[in-house]
């Protein structure tokens, strides 16, 4: 009880439900044009393109943020177009992009924290792009073009460019702060080290390793297990170990609700599936709603949130059935499980590889 305590404690000064709310404002923009013109599929491209834009804001002058978010969405677009385009190839070839991308924004760090946690956001948005396009390329009914996934993100980063333009002139063009201030700003370059160096390659093996289980043997939603993994994993080893444990606890969380709520729309079918469906959309934008409001109030919550929003959306389209949620918790599991291994073998690795050998006196 004592470290449930721990992983569940409040920071009455975290939370900020006026960011939760604004968020909430700017991204019901994208989800009322997907309704309005049917296309709900490219949602979570939009989303994902507001909400990681608006966390790697640098602040400053508005000149300096909006070529850092043009280069952002640029990056991101061509993850987009990458992760949507092999959805649907061999597994081989999905287990090689994982590898590279993950390898690449784990050394994302020598440009330092700010660029390192921007490499973090583009990294999980690559393997969720993956997993959604697996998923609509086995589901027939619903078309899916790369170049409007691509499109969907990069509106959704221009959307925020917009709303920062429009807020510089309403406070008569002044340089603004970072737009979350708890997100590391910090853009001094760094030295790799080994030790750095070693836990990308690690980490890398391992996003991979869930890849090749996930598409590789065929799982039933398998890839649950990678996102899984991927939110539990650490973004450095110097995180403590309580962080660590409050995103295990906050991705089987989110898992575990998202499985129940995909079980509504298992017996509906005509107009009410319809309803359901666009009512478990609004739940997921209400999810990072509060993702957003509730990010230094307690980790493990804020994690749950976004987990929960973020598989909801990749697993709609899909039919679902008790036997397919027990699946999605398994994986998840799974993935938690391998990610807690992983994050255990990397801090002994750590510890012998930063261990100084004793010098004579």
């Amino acid at each position: 009880m004592g470290w449930l305590s721990k992983v569940f404690e409040l920071n009455p000064s975290g939370l900020n439900w006026p960011r939760g709310v604004l968020f909430l404002d700017i991204a019901l923009v994208p989800m009322i044009v997907f309704w309005a013109i049917g296309h709900e599929q490219y949602l979570l491209s939009a989303l994902f393109g507001l909400l990681f834009s608006w966390l790697t804001d640098p602040g400053g002058s508005y000149g300096h943020r909006a070529s850092h978010i043009a280069v952002f969405a640029l990056i991101g677009a061509g993850l987009t177009a990458l992760g949507f385009g092999i959805g649907g190839e061999a597994w081989g070839w999905l287990v090689l992009a994982t590898f590279a991308v993950t390898l690449v924004a784990s050394l994302g760090i020598a440009f330092g924290v700010h660029g390192f946690v921007a490499a973090m956001f583009l990294n999980v948005w690559f393997v969720v792009a993956l997993a959604l396009g697996f998923g609509l390329h086995q589901n027939a009914r619903i078309t899916s073009y790369i170049w409007a996934q691509v499109l969907a993100w990069t509106g959704g980063a221009a959307l925020w460019i917009v709303m920062t333009f429009i807020a510089w002139l309403i406070r008569g063009r002044q340089d603004q702060p970072q737009s979350v201030a708890e997100f590391p700003g910090e853009p001094s370059r760094r030295k790799l080290t080994r030790p750095m160096i070693m836990f990308a390659v690690v980490r890398a093996l391992v996003m991979a390793g869930t890849v090749a289980l996930a598409f590789g043997l065929n799982l039933s939603h398998g890839y649950w297990m990678t996102i899984a993994a991927m939110i539990a994993l650490k973004p450095s080893l110097e995180q403590a170990t309580l962080v660590s444990v409050q995103r295990l606890a906050g991705a089987l969380i989110g898992a575990v609700a998202a499985a129940l709520l995909l079980l509504v729309p298992a017996s509906e079918h005509g107009l009410r599936l319809f309803a359901v469906e666009h009512g478990l959309e609004v739940v997921a934008l209400v999810m990072y709603m509060h993702g957003v409001a509730i990010q230094v109030w307690n980790y493990a919550l804020y994690s749950a949130a976004l987990a929960m929003g973020t598989l909801i959306l990749v697993d709609l389209p899909q039919p679902t059935d008790y036997a397919a949620e027990g699946y999605r918790v398994l994986w998840t599991i799974c993935g938690v499980g391998i990610a807690l291994l992983v994050m255990l073998l990397a801090g002994l690795l750590a510890k012998r590889m930063t261990k100084a050998p004793s010098q004579p006196a």
